[in-house]
């Protein structure tokens, strides 16, 4: 006796979940690799904002001036041989405690923004992905500003880096969309009758 199958019974082919959606739910595993790369980097990045936000806490209830003196008596600067020291005394001295408090309260969004994202980047998932490319677009024209502004070799560094996540990123989730759409079913005419045939999936994102 044979068997028939309950989606061809009914007339109807149905596709696998993935294809519905428009997406394959797997990755190649060196992109994996690659996302995850990129996750540490955020994360990383999260930890270091973390520290700057308890860090501009703790100068609000002190002389940030002092501090900026201290600082630079530390690693034995002169501010009267180094422009950049005087600068930055400058700055320090001009600050206030509600500038101080912004810029703390800045850091821990932008912090929470990096874990966020190196969280959906960890677990490859394609809302961390755009996420990325995003957030990476938004800063690219202020660190543009500021290399044009003067250039330094921290500043190229980070350009170059921003550029590179991005890039990569950009390249994970064009690759994913072309293979989406290259292993989507191709609609039928009339599926009265025919059996179900599952698509050739080169790759699969791990859950």
């Amino acid at each position: 006796m044979n068997s028939v199958s309950p989606h061809a019974s009914m007339g109807t082919r149905t596709p696998p979940a993935e294809h519905r959606s428009g997406l394959i739910h797997g990755t190649d595993p060196a992109h994996k690799r690659g996302l995850r790369t990129v996750a540490a980097i955020e994360f990383s990045k999260g930890i270091l904002a973390i520290g700057v936000a308890v860090l501009l806490f703790v100068l609000r209830n002190k002389d940030v001036w002092d501090v900026a003196l201290s600082i630079l008596n530390f690693f034995h600067i002169d501010p009267d041989t180094h422009h950049f020291a005087q600068k930055f005394l400058d700055v320090a001295d001009q600050v206030t405690e509600g500038e101080i408090f912004t810029l703390a309260l800045l850091a821990l969004a932008y912090s929470s923004i990096r874990f966020l994202e190196a969280y959906g980047l960890w677990k490859t998932r394609v809302w961390a992905e755009w996420l990325a490319i995003f957030s990476g677009l938004i800063y690219l024209p202020f660190e543009v500003r500021a290399l044009v502004h003067r250039s330094t070799a921290f500043r190229w560094g980070a350009v170059v880096v921003n550029l590179a996540l991005v890039g990569y990123v950009a390249y994970v989730r064009i690759s994913e969309i072309y293979l989406s759409r290259r292993h989507r079913p191709p609609p039928q005419a009339d599926t009265e009758g025919s059996e179900e045939v599952q698509p050739v999936r080169e790759w699969r994102r791990s859950s």
